[in-house]
């Protein structure tokens, strides 16, 4: 069988590593010139249990994050190796309570400890599914005295140690590319921008342009994982979206510490338009701030082509900006001066999701991830992860639609 895999972020990369190990002979499209080159590599790369989904009061969303995250890591180890630098993960979470959260902190509290709960439930069955991590034990709520060495404690007013970390999208996006290049029956066709998936009789045509003209190529099946163009697409084979969305471009800003300097814990503020603080291996930092970061949005079927790592002035003040708000709740950043971190790496991607209002609003259906998934016309399958954290789990479930077994 012979499968187009339109999109090659982390969800068409997985998808096709799925079918391809099933024997189907794969190919992926993608517009850029490499793979994993933008939203998915311009992230935190947190693979979420659900902890953040306090806004979703029914669970459905933490029981879909932790379903994805318990299949992310043996789905990379399965095909990248064990020894994998891929796997090496961040600093575990903090999930801090900010004072301005939208939900009082005792009902955050209580969510936190009902999501572990299930969280030792799905992972009863495998403990060492979740990057080794040992996930019986509850989080750990900080003293106060800890709580103030960690955070300025007048805007966090509680905070819980977790298990839930963070991969390096990065170095992830490096070895699934080795990974795929190596794969005798997945080939690639890059610089190449998909405008249509058409039925054709008994195939499916994928319709495209390249640097050399117009791309026209059969093929039995087509999975749509594309990001921002996948609603367009699907459009176009009769998948009509049927309800608002909102595509929203975040920025996110990587940098070194300097050697000795005292590195922050890594945090997740909740509930609301607040950020998060990523500490990964060799000094390697991420943050992000949501009012600094969030610098446009669009509700067009296909956003414009917004820039991955931005130009001054505007890298300039997510920089400034982002450090700027994160000091104020994070003593450890304190010392440090934008204009003394040249090689700070701005970068941003496009967040997809259903909702006609921004996180600003605790109704917002942005709260709630766990209307996503496979969705299928006849030869035409259509992918939303939704987060980073389910496209591994959402590659396997598209194999078993392509290849007849679901």
């Amino acid at each position: 069988m012979r499968v187009a895999v339109l999109g090659g972020g982390l969800q068409g990369c997985c998808a096709a590593l799925a079918m391809a190990d099933r024997g189907a002979h794969v190919t992926i499209f993608d517009r850029n010139n490499s793979l994993l080159t933008r939203a998915g590599a311009a992230n935190e790369g947190k693979i979420h249990l659900g902890y953040m989904y306090a806004g979703d009061r029914s669970l459905k969303t933490a029981r879909t994050m932790m379903t994805g995250a318990l299949s992310f890591e043996p789905f990379l180890k399965r095909h990248l190796g064990s020894a994998s630098p891929a796997l090496r993960t961040s600093a575990p979470a903090t999930y801090v309570i900010h004072r301005d959260a939208q939900q009082p902190a005792d009902e955050i509290a209580a969510y936190l400890g009902t999501v572990h709960r299930l969280i030792a439930e799905q992972a009863a069955n495998d403990p060492s599914a979740y990057f080794g991590m040992d996930l019986t034990a509850p989080p750990r709520r900080l003293s106060a005295a800890e709580r103030a060495a960690g955070f300025d404690p007048e805007l966090a007013v509680d905070a819980y140690q977790t298990a839930e970390v963070a991969i390096d999208p990065m170095v992830v996006g490096e070895a699934v590319r080795a990974c795929i290049a190596d794969h005798p029956r997945i080939d690639t066709r890059l610089g190449c921008e998909v405008l249509d998936a058409r039925d054709e009789a008994d195939q499916m045509t994928v319709i495209g342009r390249d640097g050399s003209g117009a791309v026209a190529e059969p093929f039995d099946q087509v999975v749509n994982a594309l990001w921002c163009g996948r609603l367009a697409l699907n459009e176009t084979v009769g998948l009509e979206t049927g309800r608002a969305w909102v595509h929203r471009l975040k920025y996110g800003v990587s940098f070194r510490f300097p050697e000795g300097a005292e590195r922050p814990p890594s945090a997740t503020f909740i509930l609301g338009p607040f950020g998060e603080v990523v500490s990964y291996g060799e000094g390697l930092t991420y943050l992000t701030w949501y009012p600094a970061c969030v610098r446009a949005i669009s509700r067009d079927l296909a956003p414009p082509q917004w820039a991955t790592y931005p130009d001054d002035p505007l890298r300039s003040e997510v920089l400034e900006g982002t450090l700027m708000a994160m000091k104020e709740i994070v003593p450890a950043l304190r010392g440090l001066d934008p204009a003394a971190l040249p090689e700070a790496t701005v970068k941003g991607g496009v967040i997809v999701a259903w909702g006609a209002t921004d996180i600003y609003d605790p109704g917002s259906e942005l709260h709630r991830r766990y209307e996503i998934g496979v969705t299928s016309r006849g030869r035409f399958h259509s992918v939303d992860p939704g987060k980073l954290t389910m496209a591994p789990y959402f590659a396997e479930q598209c194999a078993d639609r392509v290849l007849g077994r679901a």
